[in-house]
């Protein structure tokens, strides 16, 4: 008589990654479900998450408002300029408000931008270029006479590699080549609009140097009001410096009155303004987000000294 076989043990077949995946799907949404029924057998109200400046359903939104404020100018092209900077701001952040604000000159002041934000929250970022009279004193007094906006004051743009990035786009634009290897007698001069302020011109003169590191050449800063030296002044240092074959960078945000006349020294190698370059629109977020952050104005700019 023969011995009944052993049975055999009975093991179920390894899962395959798809199957075990597929399982671990299921698990986590089971999971999820349950979360949202309480002990006494109810349905939990269910909530949304969503990108902090994307608007609510309601029309508003987490994330304060950007306000850019410009100097203003008589010249048209300048209003053109900044608003279709602002353009480029609005494509890299969806959902942002993004409205503009003028010192002078243009509408919309502002004031009135401010007056349309009652009850709401805004970060200022100053479409300026260094720490002048309008950072310091126009846009705190713009600020506090605005009581119903609780605002928060970015720093100004300059100093920044972005903006030498935005400097060196323009003047490549305006015929400087990367490539030529006669750069002893290059040299550039970075046009600004110019200020009493010390702090203004020193923040003018680290981003000389800045591009200077960028170009390999030697940068000097020049002005067209307020101090010294003026654009063909500096123009004469580099010649006597043997370095005749200079262009003019125009550190200005948007044309006008001043960049005009730092771009007629040398009209066939005068730089535009940097507008609404690319990098230009990344600065404005990022001065913006250092805002959110509680970077100080001061402390942004500082962060530059050892640049």
């Amino acid at each position: 008589m023969t011995e009944p076989a052993p049975e055999q043990s009975q093991q179920s077949p390894p899962l395959t990654d798809s199957t075990a995946h597929l399982l671990a799907r299921i698990t986590d949404q089971l999971g999820a479900q349950l979360s949202l029924v309480s002990r006494n057998g109810t349905r939990r109200p269910m909530h949304r998450t969503r990108h902090p400046d994307r608007p609510a359903a309601d029309g508003g939104t987490s994330a304060p408002a950007l306000v850019a404020v410009a100097h203003g100018s008589r010249d048209p092209q300048a209003l053109r300029t900044v608003l279709a900077l602002l353009d480029r701001v609005r494509e890299l952040r969806p959902g942002l408000d993004v409205r503009l604000g003028h010192i002078e000159l243009n509408a919309p002041l502002l004031p009135d931008t401010l007056d349309e934000l009652r009850g709401a929250e805004a970060v200022l970022v100053p479409l300026l270029l260094g720490r002048g009279h309008h950072v310091k004193r126009d846009l705190p007094a713009a600020s506090a006479a605005a009581p119903g906006v609780r605002t928060r004051i970015a720093a100004p743009l300059g100093p920044h590699p972005l903006l030498v990035e935005a400097l060196y786009g323009r003047l490549v634009e305006a015929g400087w080549d990367p490539g030529d290897r006669d750069s002893r007698r290059a040299g550039v001069v970075l046009a600004a609009a110019g200020s009493r302020d010390p702090d203004s011109a020193q923040d003018t003169r680290r981003t000389a140097r800045l591009l200077a590191m960028r170009l390999g050449v030697p940068v000097v800063p020049a002005y067209a009001s307020a101090t010294t030296p003026t654009v063909p002044a500096a123009l004469r240092a580099l010649a006597a410096r043997g370095r005749h074959r200079a262009f003019v960078a125009s550190y200005f945000t948007a044309p006008g009155r001043f960049a005009s006349a730092c771009a007629d020294a040398v009209p066939h190698r005068a730089a535009a303004p940097l507008g609404a370059h690319p990098a230009m629109a990344r600065l404005v977020l990022h001065r913006y987000d250092q805002a959110r952050a509680g970077v100080a104005p001061a402390d942004a700019v500082s962060l530059l000294a050892s640049a």
